[in-house]
């Protein structure tokens, strides 16, 4: 499978404090990846050194070409879309509006309205809500909401960073089955932090681990699920 996202020796910092050394990371095309670890270990910084949130060295290349020096609307615009922990959605535009804001760089009215069409099937709580503002939105709803423009930008390749974070256990549920039917449905391809590792191997072909920066184990979601160390340490057992 063609690689679509490229990551070899990714280095990152926040002022002097260097957060990234040598992170490798091979995305397929129309493949998802995992990205674990513990609180601190990189996983965030790694998302925003793809996007352009962040000034990195190493290399990295998306569908062969570097990313280095882009600004975030310029990695948007290559085709990737970043939903944030946190969401970052916007609180004073009501739901329809955040949908339409992740299509900005988009042409094709009646392509647009379709792919709005298809987020409300793939979301159908948020029916109901298109003329409420976004910060009236239950957690689950923003999630919901988040991935729904980012799905609306029509990328190649989506970074997803927390989709359960603070969501009771059958919102994430429901989540991560949209996530999947969208995986399956659209080929988008996805590098997927996920502090639920169970969660995320329900989506992912494979997974790298990262500790302080480093990618210390990699390899497909089977044979990581059957690793004691794995096993101890991200999936309860």
């Amino acid at each position: 499978m063609t690689v679509l996202l490229e990551i070899k020796n990714l280095k990152a910092w926040y002022g002097p404090a260097q957060v990234l050394d040598d992170v490798n990371i091979e995305v397929p095309d129309g493949g998802a990846v995992g990205l674990l670890g513990a609180n601190g270990a990189g996983k965030t910084t790694t998302l925003r050194s793809v996007s352009g949130n962040i000034t990195s060295a190493g290399e990295l290349r998306f569908d062969g070409k570097d990313l280095h020096g882009l600004r975030p609307d310029q990695v948007a615009a290559r085709g990737i879309a970043h939903v944030p922990e946190g969401r970052g959605t916007l609180g004073d535009l009501d739901v329809r509006e955040n949908l339409r804001v992740g299509a900005y760089l988009r042409k094709g009215a009646a392509a647009i309205r379709e792919d709005l069409d298809y987020c409300l099937d793939l979301f159908p709580q948020l029916k109901d809500r298109l003329k409420s503002n976004a910060s009236a939105l239950s957690g689950g709803e923003q999630q919901m909401l988040a991935i729904g423009r980012a799905i609306m930008a029509k990328p190649r390749l989506m970074l997803l960073d927390e989709a359960s974070l603070g969501l009771a256990p059958g919102t994430a549920k429901t989540v991560y089955a949209a996530i999947k039917r969208l995986r399956q449905e659209s080929g988008i391809a996805m590098l997927v932090v996920e502090q639920n590792a169970n969660l995320a191997f329900s989506l992912v072909d494979s997974a790298v681990i990262l500790e302080t920066g480093h990618s210390v184990l990699e390899g497909p979601t089977e044979q990581l699920r059957t690793m004691d160390e794995v096993r101890s340490a991200y999936l309860g057992g």
